[in-house]
């Protein structure tokens, strides 16, 4: 690598983190979760949270005064609002004053995710640790369809759910003398791995992290970029349903790029 190539790879590098960093400092983003709420088929008041929440019939039912400052949609909630999450995807987001109730659905179970721009993880919020940036963990792969795509189940940080993602196929690399083969499932145009290594529990989250790879070429060829490896938001907060790594995807390989273990780093702190 010339002095000029490394650094380009450096400010490219610092320009993801910087904005990686940045997403996190959205005041209604992951780290503003304070709570994370599962819900019955019994009415029942949240803490403090207004309004009283319970699930029939797969729909989860709201009922608030107008004194309970409960809107959804841009309209307040005077009498019963009936909500329809989609399983796995984003919540629907019902405004209480400054803060933002997101009611989920994972594996057939409902919630309310607490979000305020005034929680303490935000405010504590100083940066993500990394490894520096190391061009050495930028490795050429190949990616190998499968003939259709595969569902892939995994367990999550969450006692009891399950994440079911589409796989595309498998990417294969070599570390080392060691060669590995992930699951990758579809990412847009591109793919994204889920995994763990021998830093996972040490240095980097344990669960999993994630890495974005751009789409391959005609042959399958593809670069993954290890120094971007990233924390999934379990890595920052207990208020998270993330998945944990495919089985298959647990790398034998010490990978020593991307972001680090934040509980870690406050606990060292």
């Amino acid at each position: 690598m010339t002095a000029t190539t490394a650094t380009s790879f450096d400010t490219e590098w610092a320009a993801w983190h910087a904005a990686r960093e940045d997403q996190l400092r959205d005041r209604l983003g992951f780290l503003s979760l304070t709570g994370l709420h599962w819900l019955t088929d019994q009415p029942e008041r949240l803490p403090d949270v207004p309004g009283t929440w319970w699930v029939t019939d797969n729909k989860v039912f709201i009922t608030a005064q107008p004194a309970d400052r409960l809107t959804f949609d841009g309209t307040d909630i005077a009498g019963v609002q009936i909500l329809t999450p989609v399983e796995g995807a984003p919540g629907l987001e019902v405004r209480h004053e400054q803060r933002l109730l997101e009611v989920i659905r994972r594996t057939g179970r409902y919630a309310v995710r607490i979000h305020d721009p005034a929680a303490p993880t935000l405010a504590a919020f100083t940066g993500i640790p990394a490894y520096e940036p190391d061009s050495r963990w930028i490795v050429p792969g190949r990616f190998e369809p499968f003939a259709e795509p595969r569902t892939v189940v995994t367990a999550a940080v969450v006692d009891g759910l399950e994440h079911h993602r589409t796989a595309a196929g498998t990417l294969e690399f070599t570390l080392g003398a060691v060669t590995e083969r992930v699951v990758a499932f579809q990412a847009g145009d591109g793919l994204r791995i889920l995994f763990t290594d021998a830093t996972s529990g040490v240095t980097t989250y344990p669960a999993a992290r994630s890495l974005s790879v751009a789409a391959p070429d005609a042959d399958g060829s593809v670069l993954l970029d290890f120094n971007r490896a990233a924390n999934l938001p379990c890595a920052f907060t207990d208020f998270a349903t993330c998945p944990v790594a495919p089985e298959q995807n647990r790398l034998r390989v010490a990978i020593e790029a991307g972001e680090q273990d934040p509980r870690l780093a406050r606990r060292q702190a």
